[in-house]
């Protein structure tokens, strides 16, 4: 069973608040000493040292000053950095529209050889249409408040596709058939997506596999996830984008890809799959 990523990030903060509180007894002093040289109420050192709060940059410069171990709060700062790029939520990462972060995410589909890709809700974004990719943006848009750059975002993800053409990248993906079935748009709009499946698969760099309903599980539907280089899996919640990059859990997600690949269809029988979904359109 894959490691919970979002556990894993919380253990991190844990681990940070670990080593502020080593500090602050090599030094001698307790939690409120602490507050006292830090000029911060009691409350606040309480909650960095049970890990409910993450402390700013500031406020671990502060610390590793107050127990005289000014020398530490570069490590730590580093550590604490590499928390918050692996929880990251969607609303802080969308804050000002959805365009950067569609531009930052080519980068690194353009430096991965080989992305694997486990979807169970939505075509993956490199092999997104037009119409689909705007309703879908569309919605994510207003479910979470954040300013509308659509259009804009909707351009940058399409790069991507580019990436099916050029250099030496490959792209697995494993797709539930309910992504097949779920209308994202309008039924124009779904069509011409599972068209665009249809024909993409011939490509040499694609290889889609398609899970059926009445496959006999090995693994349960799990959230989408992708693998990069096996190097690093994002996985993607409802509120956060979580990335990992810890050897032991970076074995779960492949052994559970490997797992859901046995359960897939390819070939004529994918292609099958997705001519019923769009025939089902009506």
């Amino acid at each position: 069973m894959p490691a919970s990523p979002s556990s894993s990030a919380q253990a991190a903060r844990v681990a940070i608040a670990a080593r502020l509180r080593e500090l602050m007894l090599d030094a001698g002093i307790d939690g409120k000493e602490l507050s006292t040289r830090c000029q911060w109420h009691p409350s606040k050192t309480s909650r960095i040292l049970s890990g409910k709060s993450a402390p700013s940059e500031g406020d671990i410069r502060v610390w590793c000053t107050a127990c005289d171990s000014g020398d530490q709060a570069a490590d730590l700062i580093a550590s604490s950095r590499a928390v918050e790029l692996m929880y990251q939520e969607w609303r802080k990462l969308h804050r000002n529209g959805m365009r950067q972060v569609q531009e930052e995410s080519l980068v690194q589909y353009a430096n991965t050889s080989v992305c694997r890709a486990y979807v169970s809700n939505v075509v993956p974004g490199f092999l997104q249409t037009e119409a689909y990719a705007t309703a879908l943006m569309r919605g994510i848009t207003d479910f979470q408040g954040t300013p509308d750059d659509v259009a804009d975002a909707v351009a940058a993800r399409l790069e991507r596709g580019r990436l099916l053409h050029e250099g030496n990248h490959r792209f697995v993906v494993l797709a539930e058939e309910a992504v097949l079935r779920y209308r994202i748009g309008e039924p124009e709009a779904m069509a011409g997506q599972l068209g665009h499946l249809l024909a993409v698969m011939p490509l040499p760099s694609v290889s889609l596999g398609v899970i059926p309903f009445i496959a006999r599980r090995r693994i349960w539907p799990l959230e989408a996830f992708y693998l990069f280089d096996n190097q690093e899996a994002s996985v993607e919640t409802l509120t956060a984008e979580i990335n990992v990059v810890q050897p032991r859990e970076l074995a779960d997600y492949q052994r559970a890809f490997a797992e859901l690949a046995k359960m897939a269809v390819y070939g004529a029988s994918a292609r099958a799959l997705i001519t019923s979904a769009i025939g089902a359109l009506g």
